[in-house]
C-alpha cells in the first residue's frame, strides 16, 4: 500500500520576542471551527495564528479573579474532536505557526517532526522544516518531562524557563552517580566558554569538556540546543550542540511567566484537560502549576466520570459528530501519550500493542474517526499497514490514498 500528501503552522503573544526574517507559510489541517481570526503573520513567523492575549486564557497578575462559568459536561467524543481539531487532525484551514498552535512537536527521532507536520499541514515539503531550523525559526531543544521537542523559537524560552527547575531537581535525585549542584555549575561554566570560541559542539567535544557523567546534566545549568545538519530528516542523530542564547537571544521571562505560557500552550494544543494532564505534560508537580491554574482566566468543564476539566475560554469545541478524516501518525506522536487518554485516540485495548518493551520507541499509527486502528511501516519505498481490526471497502480506499501520499513524501 502507499500514500500521497502534504503540509504548514499560531502565533500567540509570547514572551519570547526575539524574531527571526523570512518567515515560511503553509495551509494548515486545522478545525472550522477556531473562533478567532489569525492574524497576519509577522516578520519573525515560521512554521509557528495570533491569539489575543484574553482569548488565551490572559490576565494580569493583579485582576479579580473570574467567577467560574457553568461546568458542562463533555463526552469522550467531544473531547476527542477537541484534541484533534486542536492538533490540526480535523479539516484543512490556512494558518501560520502551527508549531504554537499544537504545542510544539516531540522529536527524539528526527523524521517524527517531519511526518507529524506532514499529517497536519498542506504544502508541507521535508526541506521547509529543514529550512526552518538553519534560519533559527524553530528550534530543538530537551524541555518538558527532560524530553527533546521541536518548538518555535520564540516558544523556547518560555519552556525552558518553566521547566527547568523541576527538572534539575529531578536529575540531582536520579542520576545514578548522584551528582552535585556546584558541580554541573562549574561543567557549564567551562562549557559556556569553549562555545564561545567555537560552535557547535558535536556530543563527544561536550564530553570532552565537562567529563562524561556531567554530559546530559549540564544541559540543565546552560541552555543547549540541537542544530542542524544533525537531527534532520537527511541526519537524523541529533548530535550537535550549540547555546540556546547563541541562536535565540537571552531569555526573557520569568519562571512564573513561563509556566503561565506553558500552560496556555497545553490547553490551546490538548484542552479541555485535567490539572494533572496539564502537569503530566509539563512533567511539573501540581504545586507549581496550581498559581497559575488560579491566576488564568480558564473555562471550567466536567467529563463524563465529573472529573473538572480546564481549558482556554474561547478554544475550539467541535460537535461529536464532525468528521475526522484518517491520518498517519508518527512514532511518539504526543495525541497517544498519557496525557490525553481522556480522549480516547488510542483505545486502551491496543495501547500495549502501541508501546511496548521490546522497542525504544512507539509503534508508527494511522486513526480512522478520530480512533487509532492500526499501525503503519515504510518499507522498501512503500507504506504498508497492519490493521488491529477488519476495515471496510470505503475506509481501505481511503486509507490506500493517504498511504500513497505518505509514501511519496518519504521518496
Amino acid at each position: 500500500m502507499h500514500s500521497s500528501r502534504s503540509a504548514g503552522s499560531p502565533h500567540t503573544p509570547g514572551p519570547v520576542r526575539r524574531m527571526a526574517p523570512n518567515p515560511i507559510r503553509f495551509t494548515v489541517r486545522s478545525p472550522p471551527m477556531v473562533s478567532v481570526p489569525a492574524a497576519p503573520a509577522s516578520p519573525g513567523s515560521a512554521i509557528t495564528t495570533t491569539i489575543s492575549a484574553h482569548e488565551h486564557g490572559d490576565r494580569p497578575l493583579d485582576s479579580p479573579s473570574v467567577p467560574p462559568m457553568p461546568e458542562r459536561v463533555l463526552t469522550q467524543r467531544e473531547l476527542n474532536r477537541a484534541l484533534l481539531a486542536r492538533q490540526l487532525l480535523l479539516k484543512r484551514t490556512p494558518l501560520p505557526r502551527a508549531l504554537e498552535r499544537i504545542g510544539g512537536i516531540q522529536a527524539q527521532y528526527a523524521p517524527s517532526m517531519y511526518i507529524g507536520l506532514w499529517s497536519r499541514l498542506d504544502g508541507f515539503r521535508r526541506e521547509f522544516l529543514t529550512r526552518a531550523l538553519e534560519r533559527r525559526t524553530v528550534v530543538q531543544g530537551t524541555l518538558m518531562r527532560s524530553t527533546i521537542h521541536l518548538v518555535s523559537a520564540r516558544d523556547y524560552w518560555a519552556f525552558a524557563v518553566a521547566v527547568v527547575r523541576a527538572r534539575r531537581d529531578h536529575w540531582l535525585r536520579a542520576a545514578t552517580m548522584r551528582p552535585q549542584e556546584r558541580d554541573l555549575a562549574a561543567a557549564a561554566r567551562r562549557l559556556r566558554r569553549r562555545l564561545a570560541e567555537r560552535s557547535p559542539l558535536s556530543r563527544t567535544e561536550v564530553e570532552e569538556v565537562v567529563g562524561k557523567d556531567h554530559g546530559f546534566g549540564v544541559g540543565l545549568w546552560f541552555d543547549l540546543v540541537r542544530v542542524p545538519p544533525s537531527g534532520t530528516w537527511e541526519r537524523r542523530r541529533a548530535d550537535l550542540y550549540a547555546a540556546a542564547e547563541e541562536r535565540l537571544g537571552p531569555p526573557d521571562v520569568s519562571p512564573q511567566e513561563g509556566i503561565d505560557f506553558l500552560v496556555r500552550r497545553y490547553l490551546g494544543g490538548f484542552g479541555p484537560a485535567s490539572r494533572a494532564d496539564i502537569a503530566r505534560f509539563a512533567g511539573l508537580p501540581l504545586r507549581d502549576i496550581g498559581p497559575s491554574l488560579e491566576r488564568l482566566a480558564l473555562r471550567r468543564f466536567r467529563d463524563e466520570a465529573g472529573a473538572e476539566l480546564l481549558d482556554l475560554p474561547r478554544a475550539p469545541l467541535p460537535d461529536a459528530e464532525t468528521p475526522a478524516p484518517v491520518r498517519f501518525l508518527p512514532t511518539w506522536d504526543a495525541t497517544l501519550l498519557s496525557h490525553t487518554r481522556r480522549s480516547g485516540v488510542l483505545p486502551e485495548q491496543y495501547r500495549a500493542l502501541v508501546f511496548n518493551t521490546r522497542t525504544h520507541h512507539s509503534s508508527c499509527t494511522f486513526i480512522v474517526d478520530g480512533v487509532v486502528a492500526g499501525i503503519w511501516r515504510h518499507e522498501r519505498g512503500r507504506i504498508t499497514i497492519e490493521p488491529f481490526e477488519r476495515l471496510d471497502r470505503s475506509t481501505r480506499r481511503k486509507l490506500d490514498d493517504e498511504a500513497e501520499a505518505l509514501s511519496e513524501f518519504h521518496a
